[in-house]
């Protein structure tokens, strides 16, 4: 228990940082507004956001259980490939943190399609909510991708947790919609109108992050590949 806590901590974090990354952070304010559009009572809006969290984190637990689980029959195989498991991940690590220091760049092809598909949802009412989160979990980005499968799905590995560990990511990505579908049940409309400003938070948040990945991942390329470090 005491190893699965910082991993369901790191796990919540990763969440919280892909949530207010440029890309989900716009699709995160198209639910915003989505949900500021709401009619009938207040309680109505705070279900709508949590709906839509539910969406989010099922499809990210649908997607890191397939993917872990995958790592997971590889590295019970031999104890030479759960070894060679700990090497690859400090590279993955560098990889990451790289994309978070935006010392790699690269364009995802466009996902219009799941914005386009995403309109017709709102039109089913407070149902749509889970559809759209399920939708704006599959837009993947650069910094999303690498945080989901280079840093996220090891970690759901290694810690024997291929559902839990991804779920907890998908919570932490709607955080900031459920924050604001709560302030706009409790009357607080205007702070909708300041979500982006979440952005200045993303880049220092992005930045420590990305030095800490690279950091560890050196680490433990020394550790399990070069073997120059207790």
């Amino acid at each position: 228990m005491s190893g699965l806590l910082p991993a369901i901590g790191l796990a919540l974090w990763l969440g919280i940082l892909t949530s207010v990354s440029p890309c989900p952070l716009a699709s995160s304010i198209a639910a915003v507004s989505w949900l500021g559009t709401q009619p009938g009572r207040p309680r109505r809006v705070l279900a709508a956001g949590l709906l839509y969290t539910l969406g989010r984190v099922v499809t990210y637990a649908a997607l890191g259980l397939v993917f872990s689980l995958g790592a997971l029959s590889l590295s019970s195989m031999s104890l030479d490939l759960q070894r060679y498991g700990s090497m690859a991940l400090g590279p993955l690590l560098i990889v990451a943190g790289m994309f978070l220091l935006e010392f790699i760049r690269f364009r995802l092809p466009s996902s219009g399609i799941l914005a386009t598909a995403a309109e017709r949802p709102k039109r089913w009412g407070l149902w749509g909510a889970p559809v759209i989160g399920l939708l704006f979990a599959l837009s993947f980005c650069p910094v999303s991708g690498a945080l989901f499968f280079g840093s996220l799905v090891p970690l759901a590995a290694r810690t024997g947790q291929p559902f839990v560990i991804p779920a907890i990511y998908g919570i932490g990505t709607a955080v900031p919609v459920v924050a604001v579908s709560l302030a706009l049940a409790l009357g607080g409309a205007a702070v909708s109108r300041h979500f982006s400003q979440l952005s200045r938070f993303e880049g220092v948040a992005r930045r420590l992050t990305g030095v800490v990945f690279v950091g560890v991942g050196i680490y433990l390329c020394l550790k399990y590949i070069f073997e120059i470090v207790p």
